[in-house]
């Protein structure tokens, strides 16, 4: 791994627990193989493009890193409904990452829907330049997730597939078509890939106690978090 720089940046309002602060150590990679990409996602880090982050907040430890047991999955209830409503109507393409005004739109109004519904924090729509930052320079090779119905895309995801799993870098999907729970049928299919290929997990990033936007992780079980000595205990089974 070679980078140019790494810092930490000052404390400021929790973007996950309004009423804590957080603080976030940030690396840029020049150059980042997948398997030393691997070793960073086991030690609890994160990455958008070439950045890589991690949380340092003073006295909270609310963030853990959440994997899933491909092989051991077993979908509940409204997991088995969205692949009622989903399997052989919505249509998955993977391929290399690229930029289109399309996606960009839909990246544009899951940000708007999400900062009405959720309180996230207003997103510069038409952001090309950011778009190419977080999702398509990266310092090795990664997968682009469309997900169509019929012609119209829904939903898009990036992920890494590296040697001991999936791990999902983002998602973004069409708020239109919320009945359809393309977040948890996109969680799915990253199941079905790991289970295909023999890969023993599928890392969703972090989830935090009390953020309503993370809870659905905790729900695809068996899964394991990251402890505050780095090590990953199971969790919910």
């Amino acid at each position: 791994m070679e980078t140019i720089a790494r810092w930490t940046v000052a404390p400021s309002r929790c973007g996950y627990l309004p009423d804590r602060i957080w603080r976030l150590e940030y690396m840029y990679a020049t150059r980042l193989e997948a398997d030393e990409y691997m070793a960073y996602l086991l030690a609890g880090w994160r990455r958008f493009g070439r950045t890589l982050f991690r949380p340092r907040c003073p006295g909270c430890v609310a963030c853990r890193s959440l994997r899933v047991d491909a092989a051991r999955f077993r979908p509940d209830r409204s997991q088995r409904r969205a692949r009622k409503t989903n399997e052989g109507v919505v249509r998955l393409r993977i391929g290399p990452p690229a930029v289109t005004p399309e996606k960009v739109a839909l990246l544009d109004r899951f940000h708007a829907h999400r900062s009405e519904a959720k309180g996230w924090p207003r997103h510069e729509p038409g952001d090309v330049a950011e778009y190419v930052t977080d999702f398509v320079d990266n310092p090795f090779s990664t997968q682009e997730w469309c997900y169509f119905l019929g012609d119209r895309l829904v939903g898009v995801g990036y992920v890494d597939e590296l040697k001991g799993g999936l791990s999902a870098i983002y998602f973004a999907h069409d708020p239109g078509h919320l009945d359809r729970s393309l977040g948890t049928w996109n969680v799915l299919s990253l199941l079905d890939r790991a289970s295909t290929l023999g890969l023993p997990h599928v890392y969703l990033g972090y989830y935090v106690a009390g953020c309503p936007s993370l809870q659905y992780k905790a729900r695809f079980r068996p899964n394991q978090i990251l402890d505050a000595d780095g090590r990953w205990c199971d969790w919910m089974t």
